[in-house]
């Protein structure tokens, strides 16, 4: 597909090329962008930081929650609390302590699990997969699956309700770029899996509709002796993703897609060179994503763009106010402090507005809207 080439506008002081070569010393560049990173785009000049406010009053406000302060008394997944959610996503937070006496199958959507903590063993329709820390492990819509823990495993778990993953389109640089599907991973009918197959009674815990139903068998249902096809649970783990880099612009968060749903898209940020280019920023510009809400799972490392952000806690930013990064960060940047990031993280972009779970309150840096003032 060709591109037709077009001839922005341009008004007063600008820059030629976005996110670069900023047109004067103590110019803060603002994205204004559609459907995502992926539209049509305005990028603004400003004499001052556009994330400067002196007072915020409402509810519709930058939010930052500690996951780990939540409680852990679920033994199953759909008791996890619901951190996030709105009719085509629900966002939750799970510790699974123990070996699940029962399975689980999701009727509402595909499952997608960002393992945070832990590791231990996954039985499930297609078999047997081992799975340990910074795994993606997506399960299918209806799969059965349970958990073996070796240590307690603790998840973040992404279900795109009555829908399905697929991957992004990477267009001109080939489909083998960020990760090539060969390191997918799927599971295996190995012995583990068949020496769980027992004829002991087994229960299996149904969600539709956000109800639970209970079906009962007089013997293990995950006695699959074998399979083909190409629908599967699919595992990948953050260190096989190879991002994409450029040492002269700031790439948006887009160009870090991992999944894609025809609602939401699930980023990772992984650890990257910075950019070397003088007048290349340093750090996340700051932007209105007015068509998308973001929410960011922070899992290890130092967060580049954030003061006071550690694993185990995830940022939400609603759509309709400018956010980027904190003065701090920013003016770091700016310096080129540093040559590389450490970070990790998972970003959930949704096209649909996201409610608050009720237990998020318990767990909320109610300071956090006042971290962007110097």
């Amino acid at each position: 597909m060709i591109r037709r080439i077009s001839f922005p506008l341009r008004k007063g002081t600008y820059s030629r090329q976005a996110h670069a070569d900023l047109p004067e010393q103590g110019i803060f560049e603002r994205e204004i962008s559609r459907e995502g990173f992926y539209g049509p785009a305005t990028h603004l000049h400003h004499k001052h930081p556009p994330t400067s406010w002196s007072a915020w009053s409402g509810n519709h406000r930058p939010r930052a929650y500690n996951l780990l302060k939540l409680s852990y008394s679920q033994i199953s997944p759909w008791d996890a609390p619901l951190l996030l959610h709105n009719a085509n996503c629900q966002i939750r937070f799970w510790r699974c302590n123990e070996k699940m006496q029962t399975l689980v199958r999701n009727a509402d959507g595909d499952d997608l699990l960002f393992i945070h903590q832990g590791h231990g063993e996954l039985f499930c329709d297609y078999g047997h997969l081992s799975i340990k820390q910074g795994d993606y492990v997506l399960i299918p819509r209806s799969c059965l699956w349970r958990l073996e823990p070796v240590e307690p495993i603790t998840l973040l778990m992404i279900e795109a309700t009555n829908d399905y993953y697929g991957l992004p389109d990477k267009t001109i640089v080939g489909q083998h770029a960020i990760f090539d599907q060969a390191v997918l991973d799927t599971p295996e009918i190995d012995a583990a899996y068949l020496q769980q197959q027992d004829e002991q009674p087994w229960q299996v815990v149904l969600k539709r509709f956000n109800a639970l139903s209970i079906i009962g068998y007089p013997f293990n249902p995950l006695d699959v002796v074998g399979w083909h096809g190409d629908v599967s649970v699919v595992r990948i783990n953050w260190q096989d993703i190879r991002p994409l880099m450029s040492h002269r612009f700031h790439l948006p968060p887009s160009a870090h897609s991992t999944f894609v749903t025809s609602r939401f898209v699930v980023c990772t940020f992984v650890p990257r060179p910075m950019e070397t280019d003088p007048g290349a920023l340093k750090v996340p510009f700051y932007h209105n994503n007015d068509d998308f809400d973001e929410v960011i799972f922070y899992h290890q490392g130092e967060f580049f763009s954030r003061d006071n952000i550690e694993p185990g806690m995830l940022t939400f930013h609603p759509c309709g106010f400018t956010h980027g990064p904190h003065p701090k960060a920013y003016r770091a940047g700016c310096k080129s402090q540093r040559k590389a990031t450490d970070e990790v993280a998972v970003m959930i972009d949704t096209r649909d507005g996201l409610d608050i779970g009720s237990l998020m309150q318990d767990v909320e840096w109610h300071g956090y809207v006042e971290s962007w003032k110097e």
